[in-house]
């Protein structure tokens, strides 16, 4: 067919069904458009037919509306209904008079949720009766030029070919029109919202395919929606305080009472539009944030502080949008911060829970994107959204992101406490035993989590709870499960007593070792059973535990877990002196010392050990093979100034012990704590000595009779450094300091001891004297280091510095 033969185009609608709308208070119309190009002699030279649909709104229906008027009336208006179906559009009428609201409710089963917001909804401005023809471009290019109520009808009448997908191709080949629209958006936004809904709309279709986003980027219409965007949110915030106005005049004056109900018609009616505009507006520019540089731009003209303000919006669609956009966003630390600046948490706080399961799944998505962040969990607490994000565990369309939720909430110690305050552990409980062999990740890690609060665990434990989980933990051998009755095992009181009738069990498990992850718990729990009243000397006999314990303390023969949760057990039972005894005869010293040289480096390892001597040392049958027969006190004394503050602590406190009951090994302590404390002053006088007998060896040969040089000799040994000469010029044994003064003004306590220190023994003093003179206070030496005694005492004094020490 050639072009210049095509005179005629003949249309020809052909009415067909009507139906209910499924969700909404409307008639569907479905009818057929053929449309037939003519030739000049008026035959058909190429025809078409498509299936159309119209959807007739009636907002207005109510109870007592008058459907026989009402039927007739949209019959007049809409030619596509024929005069013939009055009845039946009577008859639905009727169906939709009676039906009842589909406003979504809560779903009692798991369905499924949509991850991503629907399509925006056909705003007013684009409800026309007139079909749009993808042939009429140009006629409907021309009414954009036209007056303001034709450029609405043009702009609604290309949004209808743009909606369909088959027609965006063709649209956007037309740079003509592409350009007019986006001209007349920048010039007429602000005058009409219909107008500039539907010109967005048009841009959102073809931001749905990523091949069109360059030529939108291109025309800047990113920038354009934001300015558009913070324009009416400004305008929002005016509205709403002139309502907020009328409001209180209407209840000071009663006369102004039918003002403010008109105004507030209006505010609604405003506000609807508003935010389909709104809506259209963020959905363009979430497509456009496929981008992750577009997305930067966004973010640096305050798109965030944007998507929060319009929080405070009731439109579900609106709100779902909003959400998605700001989840998407959450996933940089930049933007997570701003939110949190903007009291996000606060504003989700009042939509938790809703009746929309679309809006609540996003948000709930959301929360958990923020609860990455320590500071964002505590203002989830602070607002009260704990019990609420509880409460929802009973949905289970949203079950498995809560308790990811809550997993990280209880990740802080501080936190534990307040599920306690909730219905969150006997909801746990009763999931985790209601579940499979293999229940969810997430719900046994919060289970876990709240095992190690005191209060929760009572809690679990409670009635028949820890026989409950102790028989689903041995009947399926889970490891998980065994770790959370682990961590109940390590709080003191009453829940501790309630392991005593497991014992046998554990030791079985411990013994079998069929399952290393699920046996290695069961050794956990085992040292954790620290009661006073317990036998433990029975318990290593009737199980043999002896030879198996030191099966395992041989170098290799366990991974380093095994090894460390077997020397806790080996430091629990030592508290009773029968077990000390019976491990001691058993040359469990000798490994133990033997594995503290291999894990000198695992700090964990070393800590357990130091405390399994610490707990011998209390009994003297063991205190005595630690002391007489094993060189575990040199070991400490190496280990005294460990980088680790545990393990010194617990061997200063070993230490204080052997040299209360040995002599010998106590002055080799003080000597040690002496040495460490003076290490730099010592260093600091040899290299000087050195430096000067260096420069003075050529001037003065080596005589006989004379002392070695101090680089040759123990400082140690030179007690003359020390102590001064009386005046016969013998050596007197007592302390001389700085201004050539003795001194016994100042109480001698042994290094390392405070004033209430558990251990601290009485001391003699010396008796120094000061001859009366003032001394200042304690201070330190020119080199900012203590003075320090030889027999370990601290001398913190100001004094004149000696000549012979003063720099050059």
């Amino acid at each position: 067919m050639q072009a210049e033969d095509a005179r005629y185009l003949k249309r020809k609608v052909k009415g067909g069904s009507i139906d209910v709308h499924p969700t909404e208070k409307a008639l569907v119309v479905n009818y057929e458009l053929e449309a037939t190009i003519l030739g000049e002699m008026g035959d058909p030279m190429l025809g078409e037919r498509k299936e159309c649909q119209k959807i007739i709104r009636v907002k207005g229906l109510h109870e007592n509306s008058d459907l026989s008027t009402l039927a007739k009336e949209i019959i007049e208006k809409c030619k596509l209904i024929h005069p013939s179906k009055l009845p039946e559009v009577e008859q639905l009428l009727y169906y939709l008079q009676n039906r009842k609201e589909t406003a979504p409710v809560k779903a009692s089963g798991k369905t499924k949720l949509s991850d991503k917001p629907g399509d925006p909804s056909v705003c007013d401005g684009t409800e026309t009766d007139e079909v749009a023809n993808i042939n009429d471009v140009d006629d409907y290019l021309e009414m954009l030029y036209e007056e303001l109520p034709e450029k609405v009808k043009g702009c609604a009448l290309i949004l209808q070919l743009a909606r369909n997908p088959d027609n965006l191709e063709e649209l956007f080949q037309n740079e003509t029109v592409v350009s007019a629209l986006v001209r007349l958006l920048r010039e007429e936004w602000k005058r009409s919202t219909d107008l500039a809904t539907n010109i967005i709309y048009i841009f959102f279709c073809f931001s749905s395919f990523s091949s069109f986003h360059a030529v939108i980027l291109h025309f800047k219409m990113g920038t354009l929606c934001m300015t558009i965007i913070q324009h009416e949110l400004k305008k929002h915030e005016l509205w709403q305080e002139e309502l907020n106005k009328k409001k209180k005049s209407a209840e000071d004056n009663g006369k102004l009472r039918e003002d403010y109900e008109k105004s507030l018609k209006k505010y609604e009616g405003l506000v609807r539009k508003q935010e389909q505009l709104l809506r259209v507006s963020y959905y363009l520019l979430l497509n456009l944030a496929e981008d992750l540089s577009v997305e930067l731009k966004m973010r640096n003209k305050g798109i965030v502080r944007m998507l929060v303000n319009t929080l405070d919006r009731n439109n579900f669609e609106l709100l779902i949008l909003v959400v998605s956009f700001l989840k998407k966003l959450s996933i940089f630390i930049e933007n997570k911060k701003e939110m949190v600046e903007m009291n996000i948490v606060e504003k989700l706080t009042r939509l938790i829970p809703c009746d929309h399961e679309d809006l609540l799944n996003i948000i709930i998505r959301l929360l958990l994107n923020l609860s990455f962040d320590p500071d964002i969990r505590n203002k989830i607490i602070k607002f009260g959204l704990l019990p609420k994000l509880v409460n929802l565990l009973t949905n289970e369309n949203h079950r498995q992101l809560v308790l990811c939720i809550l997993y990280h909430i209880s990740m802080d110690d501080k936190a534990k406490s307040m599920f306690t305050f909730t219905d969150c552990v006997p909801l746990a409980m009763k999931m985790l035993l209601e579940s499979p062999e293999d229940p969810d990740l997430e719900l046994v890690a919060l289970c876990i989590n709240l095992a190690a609060n005191k209060r929760a665990a009572q809690l679990i434990c409670d009635g028949p709870g820890l026989k409950l989980l102790m028989k689903r933990a041995f009947k399926f051998k889970d490891p998980f499960l065994m770790k959370m009755i682990r961590n109940l095992s390590q709080h003191s009181g009453t829940t501790k007593n309630l392991f005593i009738d497991y014992i046998s069990d554990l030791c079985t498990h411990i013994l079998q070792w069929e399952n290393e992850d699920f046996s290695l718990e069961c050794l956990g729990i085992l040292g954790n059973l620290t009661i006073p009243d317990l036998d433990y000397e029975l318990i290593l006999k009737e199980y043999n535990l002896i030879p198996w314990i030191k099966g395992k303390l041989q170098p290799g023969a366990a991974d380093d877990d095994v090894v460390l949760e077997v020397v806790i057990l080996v430091g629990t039972v030592c508290s009773d002196d029968a077990c000390a005894k019976l491990l001691a005869d058993s040359n469990i010293i000798h490994l133990l010392i033997e594995l503290l040289n291999a894990k000198q480096e695992d700090d964990e390892v070393v800590c357990q050990i130091v405390y399994v001597f610490y707990q011998m040392i209390f009994h003297e049958a063991t205190r005595e093979i630690i002391i007489k027969e094993t060189q575990a006190p040199a070991y400490l004394i190496d280990l005294m100034h460990d980088k680790n503050a545990e393990i010194r602590s617990v061997c200063e406190n070993t230490l204080d012990m052997i040299g209360e009951f040995d002599e010998e090994w106590a002055k080799k302590i003080q000597l040690e704590k002496f040495r460490w404390h003076n290490s730099q002053w010592l260093e600091m006088v040899e290299s000087r000595q050195v430096d000067q007998l260096a420069d003075s060896a050529f001037m003065y040969p080596e005589e006989q009779g004379f002392d070695p040089y101090l680089q040759d000799a123990d400082i140690l040994d030179r007690p003359d450094l020390f102590y001064g000469y009386d005046n016969n010029g013998h050596l007197t044994p007592e302390y001389i300091d700085d201004a050539g003064l003795y001194s016994d003004f100042y109480s001698q306590q042994p290094y390392g001891y405070e004033a209430d220190d558990p251990y601290i023994r009485p001391e003699g003093h010396l008796g120094f004297v000061h001859d009366g003179y003032q001394m200042e206070p304690r201070g330190l030496d020119p080199y900012g280091q203590d003075y320090v005694s030889a027999d370990g005492h601290i001398e913190k004094l100001h004094g004149t510095v000696p000549s012979s020490l003063k720099q050059q």
